[in-house]
């Protein structure tokens, strides 16, 4: 990459910026759930096209794919994708910002504005150099990520890594255990597979003081959940990733009811597939035998998610290299394995991938609450180094 295109891509990134800006406070300011998004998918529309960015709007529902290509570009040359994240979460914002959430109880607390936005700057700024790039661009605005069975699914069943074919795929996230300004990349396995357990148990209510005439759901359930964890530790092999949690347990009785039913939910997350399906077995299994053997009855449901997200070696390994170069070795990081979960995953199992995370912790400005919290926000400095990034990745 020469110089020449260095400076190019940092110049226009500094005359965007505020633009940009200006894109994540809109977005931020007006959420939509996962799947909804239509809004959200219309206010990308109306950036694109002024551009002069071909693109198709309504793929995976509510998602956009884009194409920038060079007049040098043969129209079936394979192309390399950029993607981001529509949707928000219903969360209610506690953050007192002028670009506060105006929808209640919604809120961008996983940065998926900050990811739309990035790409949209860096949309520009690749359309501006496009007879520099090496092959065409696609661009993925996708729906749903925070939801199962995730956006992904839908645009690659709507034929987003098609016409043209993308031969890679690179995606952002937001990182606020990062300060703006560095980045973060894994090779390999990054990212868990994510499953939820929903499960009711059915009982017997009655008197808390003549338990033996009753089927306590609470009991049967505490036994399920501290059962469970023994698949954990005794049935996995230690060198595989994997956590089992449960988050949920409603029961609504008092002191003295024992209720009917009890209302227990879980996320089951590994790195391994046959481990996967080995444990999930073991689940059901177990749940179902706990069950019966206290006299209750459970109505179970197992809802896969997303597989894991594993990094192409080579591709995570260009881009990195490229970045070392671009913003200094000391500000691009090694990052560890997560158990946290992305439905990027998908993309990965098609093409070579490559996710990396963004730093956006300034601690000076009190920015320092992590993704799916009330107060979550970002240092908007972290857009101009985001743009950057994406619009360097078709080069890498």
């Amino acid at each position: 990459m020469t110089s020449e295109l260095k400076d190019s891509i940092k110049s226009i990134a500094d005359r965007i910026y505020e633009k940009v800006r200006g894109y994540r406070e809109h977005l931020h300011a007006h959420p939509e759930l996962s799947y909804q998004e239509h809004e959200t998918m219309k206010f990308v529309s109306e950036q694109l096209t002024p551009l002069g960015i071909a693109h198709e709007a309504g793929v995976g529902e509510t998602g956009i794919v884009g194409i920038i290509r060079g007049d040098h570009h043969d129209a079936n040359a394979s192309c390399v994708a950029l993607r981001a994240d529509l949707d928000a979460l219903p969360i209610l914002e506690a953050n007192d910002v002028p670009y506060k959430s105006k929808v209640d109880g919604v809120m961008h607390a996983c940065g998926h504005d900050v990811h739309t936005s990035v790409l949209l700057g860096a949309a520009e700024i690749l359309n501006e150099i496009r007879n520099e790039l090496p092959q065409p661009v696609k661009l993925i605005f996708q729906p749903g990520e925070e939801k199962n069975p995730g956006g992904a699914t839908y645009m690659i069943r709507d034929g987003a890594l098609e016409n043209p074919k993308v031969d890679r795929i690179f995606a952002l996230h937001v990182f606020p255990d990062m300060p703006t300004g560095e980045v973060g990349f894994k090779e390999g396995l990054y990212m868990a597979s994510c499953d939820e357990v929903h499960l009711t148990v059915i009982g017997k209510g009655g008197h808390g003081a003549t338990p033996h005439r009753c089927i306590d759901p609470i009991f049967t359930g505490a036994e399920i959940i501290t059962s469970l964890q023994q698949i954990v530790s005794r049935k996995c092999d230690p060198k595989i990733p994997c956590v089992l949690s449960f988050g949920h347990f409603e029961a609504l009785g008092a002191t003295n009811v024992i209720p009917e039913k009890a209302h227990i939910k879980g996320t089951f997350r590994t790195m391994n597939e046959p481990w996967r399906e080995e444990a999930l077995q073991l689940i059901e299994n177990s749940i179902r035998s706990i069950a019966q053997s206290n006299g209750a009855e459970v109505d179970l449901n197992i809802s896969r998610g997303y597989p894991y997200l594993e990094n192409h070696p080579e591709t995570t390994a260009k881009m990195r290299e490229l970045s070392k170069e671009y913003l200094g070795e000391d500000v691009v990081h090694d990052l560890p394995i997560r158990l946290t979960a992305e439905d990027f995953s998908y993309y990965s199992q098609e093409v070579p991938a490559c996710f990396f995370r963004l730093g956006v912790r300034n601690e000076e400005k009190g920015i320092v609450h992590g993704v799916h919290h009330p107060r979550f926000d970002i240092d908007p400095e972290a857009l101009r180094i985001g743009i950057q990034m994406m619009a360097l990745a078709p080069f890498s």
